[in-house]
């Protein structure tokens, strides 16, 4: 029954290391990837949003097609345009700041100076049933009633600081949502007084937005509350939605009776109020929609250059859901008609600054990413819609079905239109091979017609005239759902960058362009074969543990060897090559154990050689090859006394041809080997008085140095001893003792064992008689 128990208990406590070992292999170990040829491949829309897009949409599962005509109107040479209307006679009208301009822009594009208010910014702008201009300023903040001639007059004077939203309502009275106060007065003749005009004082700071929905509601959003109220004309509000984020900046009543409302967060709230510097274009964003998490911006590298990768980068991101909004700085909600409130979009780093219902269904929203429209569905899928040349989309205008984008930095206006540009653009993110590379074939899906793929490569970080010119077009025929491919003729580089050019397909009738939808140009799954200069690994560091100290391999994680005969990465399944665990340390008498640090920084997997040589030889010697941990013990009784260099040379010969293999080395200092142990002798005889006895005892190390001794009486405890010059540190040293004994007669026996600098154990016994 005990061998059972003790048995039992060995198996669960190996069971235990075993597990813990694993539990370390995942938690802390690094992965190596496999190097040799590396592919690059854009096949997500995370990937493409990181690229630019000019007359071209990224579908929300990641293909690139023609986008909507987008197509620049009108430039007011001002910085911003806060707020823009339309009127019945295909006018539109932009708002601007810091110098407070209203522009009038006819339909043929001939924009004017409409008028100069007073007041930095014209934050408010809205056209009244009877045709004329309303617009709100702001700091210090009038309502101004404009005719179609420019001249103006001050329509409504509140006290309040701002006029953030104008609104008419059905019957022609004028909506006027103010700050910092946060008051809503409705104003129905010029000169009305403000206060048998209040509407409603929502307690709010700011009323920030203002719409009429299709039943003739009047919808107001604030700030800080981020509330959506629906208020009545007697002044009765009615609370139908508390957002989670402060502040509704706009809203857009939809034709079934919803509201879009675009909520920001603090810090974009603050942005969107105090535009004193130009809002940055976001390098690194990312969106969330149904299709989850997608980002923007930046030179993509390849993550396995180096020899550690992070298990975490081998299993997919966790997408972003639109609904989580603790770290959101803009989301789009959807109202509905019976009082329900979906998340339709939602940013942890791009700001929304503008929303309108889209023609086709769904919202569009304008942001500050580099001024890019996206069109969101009522499900929450959303597609990059057209990508505008300016930093942001700050105000929508609607007329009919046509749709127009006001931007900032610099202000400008634009038209979408309904049909598809003849011809778009999409230029990929930049790729950073590390190291010269030599270019394979580039591949990709897409339709039969109207696509051409392109690269350049270059050895700056971004691409400049250093680079080389666009490759010859790449045009081939055939299915659409085959993949093509070609021969990349870029020369070799570190960077690389490919751009797909779309087209609509021509009729033959005069070069007229004509929408079909068989042969609408289509591109998707891109990517490119490379190979980067085999650069040799490098040994960073050797070194070696105190004799006696052996090292043992733990059981490691190994790769399942199908995977690796079937030729797919094993990063794909979790893994990686083979997972170093710490090895376990134990004594062994005489034993020398070397440790070192060595890196490739294309990823190859390495295998090591251990070489050797004592002190008086000039040529190493080999002790061990194919190593594939980074450790070594070396049996200290298979090599004489003496002081030793150990080599250590690392090899990529595992993942590259014999031809292109390379090796990094390291050499240890010296260290001292001493497999002799102390010499310890009696140095005089004994010298007993009464109870006490004093010895001399000599301990002489031929090789290293002593570097202790204890003295035990009569078979007692081992107690430390110093050297009568007091440190042990020498090749010989005197002990000279006096030491008590017990009382009575007899023969007593004073042991003293001395330690070198080896763990070596040297030893006397010296018998003591009266």
């Amino acid at each position: 029954m005990t061998y059972r128990f003790m048995l039992n208990k060995t198996f669960v406590s190996l069971a235990i290391s075993i597990f813990f070992a694993l539990l370390c292999c995942f938690t802390f170990s690094s992965l190596t990837r496999a190097g040799g040829p590396q592919v690059w491949e854009i096949n997500s829309r995370a990937e493409l949003l990181k690229g630019e897009a000019r007359g071209v949409s990224i579908t929300d599962t990641g293909a690139l097609v023609l986008a909507p005509g987008f197509s620049s109107v009108f430039d007011t040479r001002e910085t911003y345009v806060w707020s823009s209307a339309t009127d019945a006679n295909g006018n539109v009208y932009l708002g601007t700041g810091h110098d407070g301009r209203i522009f009038r822009v006819p339909s043929n594009g001939q924009g004017s100076l409409l008028y100069d208010a007073p007041e930095l910014d014209v934050t408010a702008l809205v056209v009244g049933r009877d045709g004329a201009v309303y617009a709100g300023t702001s700091p210090d903040g009038k309502v101004y009633r404009i005719a179609a001639d420019g001249r103006a007059e001050v329509y409504f004077d509140p006290a309040d600081k701002y006029i953030w939203s104008l609104a008419v309502m059905p019957d022609g009275a004028l909506a006027v949502g103010t700050g910092d106060t946060g008051k809503l007065y409705l104003a129905r003749a010029a000169g009305a007084n403000p206060q048998t005009s209040l509407l409603f004082d929502t307690d709010e700071t700011h009323v920030i937005s203002l719409a009429v929905d299709a039943r003739g509601n009047l919808i107001a959003g604030t700030d800080p509350g981020g509330l959506v109220l629906r208020v009545g004309v007697d002044g009765k509000a009615f609370a139908l939605f508390d957002a989670p984020l402060r502040e509704i900046h706009a809203l857009a009543p939809a034709a079934d009776g919803s509201v879009y409302a675009l909520a920001l967060s603090d810090a974009s709230a603050a942005a969107s109020r105090q535009p004193t510097a130009s809002t940055p274009t976001s390098s690194s964003g990312t969106t969330s929609g149904a299709g989850g998490t997608t980002t923007s911006g930046g030179v993509t590298t390849d993550d396995a250059s180096g020899q550690a990768g992070s298990l975490a980068g081998a299993q997919p991101t966790p997408a972003r859901s639109r609904n989580e909004l603790a770290a959101a700085r803009t989301a789009v909600f959807r109202i509905l008609p019976d009082g329900a409130t979906d998340v339709l979009w939602s940013s942890s780093t791009v700001t929304g600054f503008a929303v309108a219902p889209a023609p086709q269904g769904g919202v569009l929203v304008g942001t500050n990413d580099k001024g890019r429209i996206y069109a969101v569905t009522d499900d929450g899928r959303d597609t990059l819609l057209v990508q505008a040349t300016e930093g942001q989309v700050s105000s929508f205008a609607l007329r009919g079905r046509d749709v127009f984008a006001a931007t900032s930095n610099e202000g400008k206006l634009f038209r979408l239109s309904a049909e598809p540009t003849g011809e778009g653009v999409y230029e990929s993110p930049v790729r950073d091979a590390k190291f010269v590379a030599a270019w394979g074939r580039i591949r990709w899906r897409g339709s039969a017609s109207g696509v051409e793929l392109q690269t350049r490569a270059g050895n700056t970080e971004r691409p400049d005239r250093t680079w080389s010119e666009w490759s010859a077009a790449r045009i081939e025929s055939g299915n659409g759902a085959t993949a093509k491919s070609a021969q990349v003729s870029s020369p070799r580089a570190r960077f690389i960058q490919w751009r797909a050019v779309l087209r609509r397909a021509v009729n033959g009738r005069g070069g007229a362009t004509e929408s079909v939808a068989s042969s609408a140009p289509r591109v998707e799954d891109v990517s490119i074969a490379y190979l980067p200069r085999n650069v040799a690994p490098e040994v960073t560091s050797v070194t070696t543990l105190p004799a006696g100290i052996a090292l043992q391999s733990i059981m490691q994680m190994q790769n399942d060897p199908n995977i690796l005969a079937s030729g797919l990465d094993p990063a794909l399944f979790g893994g990686g090559g083979t997972i170093q665990t710490p090895p376990r340390r134990i004594f062994q008498k005489g034993a020398v154990s070397i440790l070192w640090q060595a890196e490739d920084a294309n990823g190859d997997d390495l295998e090591y050689t251990v070489y050797y040589r004592s002190l008086n030889e000039e040529t190493f010697h080999s002790l061990k090859e194919g190593l594939r941990d980074n450790f070594y013990t070396v049996d200290g009784a298979a090599l004489a006394d003496g002081r030793y260099a150990f080599k250590i040379i690392a090899s990529d010969r595992a993942q590259n041809p014999q031809s292109l293999a390379l090796t990094g080395e390291r050499t240890s200092e010296f260290v001292e080997i001493d497999n002799t142990p102390p010499v310890v002798r009696n140095a005089g005889e004994a010298q007993r008085t009464d109870n006490r006895v004093r010895v001399a005892i000599t301990v002489e190390d031929a090789t290293g140095t002593v570097r202790g001794a204890d003295v035990s009486v009569d078979g007692g405890e081992w107690r430390g001893v110093f050297p009568e010059d007091g440190i042990a540190d020498s090749g010989t040293e005197t002990y000279k003792l006096d030491l008590p004994l017990a009382a009575g007669g007899g023969e007593h026996t004073v042991s003293l064992r001395a330690f070198d600098a080896s763990g070596n154990v040297g030893s006397v016994r010296i018998a003591v008689r009266r």
